[in-house]
């Protein structure tokens, strides 16, 4: 079964021969890539390596239905937009392949769930329908089996109680929120935490001037009292996420890999420079593993990588691979 290779992975080599045997797989099964790649004349049997691999761009995830033929959707993820925008939809096949992902790269960074607290200040999410971050955020804190976790839309005061209680009982926590609901809290009241990890999901969702990550920690980690932001990596078109532990360097798990293609020619990769962002994500079994975002990064090592920001006019200019 390819989806025990995805989770068993272990060395390069491994990686590699699990993306060539997914490739295959959904230039086949997924009529939507294999018209993709038929239009950019890829033969695939002549694909040996990933870096040879076509990326979708990620508009297709808003204009095509994109799933595996013979699978029917479990749950349909849908991204957030702005009002009168086009929303992205995922159509998850298998929603294990989803819990199985979040599960073992969570463990991985944070340990079981059972021995945190998990605080959610997700408003924007709560308030709309399919948001793949509120399915996994659930299920962590169901499995933290903790009566103080859970998620907060409005309450701030009710919140500033809740991590004062737990600072003070020593428990150890993390306050996982979208960054413009954290910066309206640390308004409200100046922390000093030394049980809690803070982490940003990113975004300010038309509620707050976009700021840079560098400076968005630097007020976040000021009004928290604490040292480091941590920050999650994922987005609707993906069934996994990677981890920053504070240096705003990402780790993806075993089965996530993020190349940088050039800005100017998307089929030409670079290193240690800054490109856009393409994520190879094998827990996407079902749908599409190799995809281009419209964000823009430097890749450091075959692990780890960073975000510094996204193409500007992205919803306007599309991604060049779609001018062919």
């Amino acid at each position: 079964m390819i989806s025990e290779k995805i989770f068993n992975i272990k060395s390069p080599q491994n990686f590699t021969e699990a993306a060539l045997e997914v490739f295959n797989f959904q230039h086949k099964h997924v009529a939507v890539y294999q018209k993709f790649c038929d239009m950019l004349k890829i033969n695939p049997n002549k694909i040996t390596q990933i870096s040879e691999i076509p990326f979708l761009p990620i508009q297709f995830f808003k204009s095509h239905k994109i799933i595996a033929e013979g699978y029917n959707s479990e749950v349909v993820f849908t991204s957030s937009g702005t009002t009168g925008s086009t929303t992205s939809k995922h159509y998850v096949a298998k929603t294990d392949l989803y819990e199985t992902s979040f599960n073992k790269a969570f463990k991985n960074q944070y340990g079981t769930p059972k021995n945190l607290t998990i605080l959610a200040l997700l408003p924007s999410y709560l308030e709309r329908e399919g948001s793949s971050l509120i399915y996994m955020v659930d299920s962590l804190i169901q499995q933290s089996d903790n009566e103080h976790s859970g998620f907060y839309l409005h309450d701030m005061d009710a919140l500033i109680e809740k991590l004062t209680y737990l600072e003070n009982k020593g428990q150890k926590t993390i306050l996982l929120g979208v960054s413009y609901a954290l910066l309206d809290l640390i308004e409200k009241k100046k922390f000093q935490l030394k049980n809690t990890v803070v982490m940003e999901t990113g975004g300010m969702k038309g509620r707050r001037k976009e700021m840079v990550k560098q400076e968005l920690h630097s007020v976040l980690k000021e009004g928290f009292g604490v040292s480091k932001i941590h920050s999650e990596y994922g987005m609707t078109e993906l069934l996994s996420q990677a981890y920053s532990i504070g240096d705003g360097v990402f780790k993806c798990p075993p089965w996530m890999k993020v190349l940088t293609r050039d800005t100017e020619d998307p089929f030409t990769y670079i290193q240690s420079k800054t490109g856009g962002i393409n994520v190879i994500d094998l827990a996407n079994l079902y749908s599409c593993s190799f995809i281009a975002t419209q964000d823009l990064g430097k890749v450091h090592t075959t692990e780890h990588f960073e975000v510094v920001g996204r193409f500007d006019n992205s919803d306007i200019r599309g991604c060049n691979l779609m001018i062919l």
